[in-house]
């Protein structure tokens, strides 16, 4: 092996990589800027005489065409396209149905999911499918999304190793066994891995992440581990209690076949009991209630609005179940869905002198009235401090009325347009889903999935092809996909790729492998292989885990042979390690999940930290035990 020689463009690589870890973890400016930074200082040395190795300046930004970029903005176009058609909405309801709303269920259900997941699907593809699921589950959980994503993204790194197509570094792995076994004699030739060769070893470290995350979970992570309890409609009482002074819940109430409800209209139950039933389950099917002259039909189940003892007074007078919290209809009581909305009649509505029940508010409208102030006064069918109910649904509008009403985000959307009204809340999802292009939607997510697994088109071909799918079929306008994309994400990739570039072209990489190798010279077995795994690892953070496994794969294969231990074990060695990459934000994973979780690198450093020590003895105990 040819040694090599310290130089000047070594030490100048080795500054800057310094000096990058500084700004990455000191955070003085945003780490995406650092980045842009150092790619800057990168070009700017390399026209200094002679650094002329630092980079080619004129490939110095083929970072932002990179496979891995184009990837990341093609899976997140793909994402988008399948969270606007409402699949991620029933794929986040799934989990919460049969995980429920506690960290301790949630995390192990998505982490397995996506771990799952990536050992077929690229490890940042399975990661940004999922991101708007999670994001959906935190909101409708109470969980925070920063106790959820960093779970998910680590078990999506360890999902890679799998499989053999799981991640980059083990599908170049057969191909530089084949290389290497070209310098060996016949009685140490590597044989090829197969597909599932690895997967004793990635299952261990995927139950490692996630046994990690319930143990230690509480101290590692940021945020408050405290959920906010949603399920039950909290979110909604909490709102007309403060703003209105409604002392109001939301129940959901079993009501039997044999019930005297049955055949009973909606509107002279809600008068006669000071409730307001707001939507039914009759069927297998949840709807909002649209006309409230309908009759009860059983067995159902009813969502109603009012106050607890009100609630429990009509439940005892019927024979009817109070459930302790809301099951069939959480998913229409989500905020990500549907809400409370304030809307204003304007001065010049037709509406006024009509009442809501001359509307039909419901069904034109999908409003969901719950009260109308008025003034200094609010009317509502539930009982206040201040007033007895009113039976809101035969008051006739008046100019200046504010609605209060539960209605769906989508509708008001619609209603924005309506001249009739003011809606006065903007906080609230105003893009409208679209159910109806599902079919186009999971088609070129299938097209795409289908070119990575069983073709050798290269992966951010197969998924732009996907993304482009979804834009010519209207599931996504052109100005939608752009916004989808976390363009942070991108410039923060693509700017550390000439760095990575620079490590390995001026020989930086291969003079810290030798110092470190001779360092272990003469060690046992066992510690030759523990120290090239290091090794691996701390090439991945700060080059591609690609570049780190062309490089280190030979080195490895040669030291074995020196040691009489199994080159194909020192080998696979290398592939695995490059994925123990968690301790700062330069995996692709971790840079896609920063910015919607607002994580600081130092999380990634307190919490990684101990996961990549944690990797390294179960991958080497795993490594040892299978091979």
């Amino acid at each position: 092996m040819e040694v090599v020689e310290f130089n000047t463009e070594m030490a100048t690589v080795l500054g800057l990589l310094g000096f990058t870890v500084f700004l990455f973890v000191s955070e003085i400016i945003r780490i995406d800027l650092a980045a842009l930074l150092v790619l800057v200082m990168v070009g700017i040395l390399s026209y200094v005489p002679g650094l002329g190795r630092l980079a080619d300046v004129t490939h110095l930004f083929d970072g932002f065409a990179s496979n891995a970029v184009i990837s990341i903005i093609a899976v997140m176009i793909v994402g988008a396209g399948l969270d606007r058609t409402g699949i991620m909405n029933k794929v986040a309801a799934v989990i919460l149905k049969h995980g429920g709303t506690t960290e301790m269920r949630v995390v192990p259900i998505v982490s397995g999911t996506v771990g799952l997941i990536s050992s077929f699907l690229q490890n940042v593809g399975a990661a940004a499918l999922f991101l708007p699921v999670v994001s959906r589950i935190s909101v409708r959980s109470g969980i925070p999304l920063s106790r959820l994503l960093m779970p998910m993204g680590f078990c999506a790194i360890l999902g890679g190793t799998m499989t053999m197509v799981g991640s980059s570094p083990l599908i170049l792995l057969n191909d530089l066994i084949l290389t290497a076994n070209e310098g060996l004699p016949d009685d140490l030739k590597m044989a090829p891995f197969g597909l599932f060769s690895v997967a004793p070893i990635g299952a261990a470290l995927i139950l490692t992440g996630i046994l990690y995350f319930l143990l230690l979970g509480r101290w590692v992570l940021p945020g408050s581990s405290d959920p906010i309890d949603v399920a039950t409609g909290h979110g909604t009482s909490e709102y007309l209690e403060r703003v209105y002074g409604l002392h109001a819940n939301v129940f959901e109430v079993d009501v039997p076949a044999n019930s005297p409800l049955v055949g009973e209209i909606l509107a002279d139950i809600n008068n006669e009991n000071n409730i307001y039933i707001i939507s039914t389950f009759y069927r297998g099917k949840a709807s909002m209630i649209q006309i409230l002259t309908a009759e009860i039909a059983a067995p159902c189940r009813l969502a109603i609005i009012g106050n607890k003892a009100s609630v429990m007074a009509f439940a005892k007078r019927y024979g009817l179940h109070v459930r302790p919290e809301l099951d069939v209809f959480v998913e229409e009581f989500a905020p990500t869905n549907a809400g409370i909305a304030e809307l204003v009649i304007t001065p010049d509505s037709s509406l006024i002198g009509k009442s809501p029940r001359d509307l039909l508010l419901r069904k034109t409208y999908g409003l969901s009235l719950l009260a109308i102030h008025r003034g200094e006064e609010t009317l509502s069918h539930v009982k206040t401090d201040d007033h007895e109910p009113t039976q809101i649904g035969l008051v006739p509008f008046q100019a200046g009325d504010m609605l209060v009403a539960h209605t769906r985000w989508d509708n008001l959307t619609r209603i924005k347009r309506d001249r009739d009204f003011i809606v006065v809340t903007t906080d609230f999802p105003q893009e409208e889903l679209r159910p109806h292009k599902v079919g186009w939607a999971v088609l070129f997510f299938l097209v795409s999935l289908s070119l990575i697994l069983f073709t050798d088109v290269r992966l951010s071909l197969c998924l732009l092809t996907g993304a482009v799918g979804m834009l010519l079929s209207r599931v996504l306008s052109i100005d939608e996909a752009y916004r989808a994309v976390g363009w942070n994400t991108v410039f923060l990739l693509a700017s550390l790729i000439p760095l990575g570039q620079a490590v390995q072209n001026t020989g930086t990489a291969e003079w810290i492998a030798q110092q470190i190798l001779a360092i272990l010279d003469g060690w046992p077995v066992w510690s030759l292989q523990a120290g090239v795994a290091v090794l691996a690892t701390v090439f991945s953070l700060v080059m591609s885990n690609v570049g780190a496994t062309v490089l280190l794969v030979p080195l490895a294969v040669s030291i074995a042979v020196a040691a009489g231990a199994s080159p194909a074990l020192f080998a696979l060695t290398v592939a695995i390690s490059t994925s123990n990459s968690f301790i700062i934000p330069t995996h692709q994973v971790n840079a896609l999940i920063m910015g919607p979780a607002g994580y600081k690198v130092m999380d990634f450093v307190k919490s990684g930290g101990i996961m990549t020590v944690l990797f390294l003895i179960v991958s080497m105990i795993m490594l040892n035990v299978v091979f």
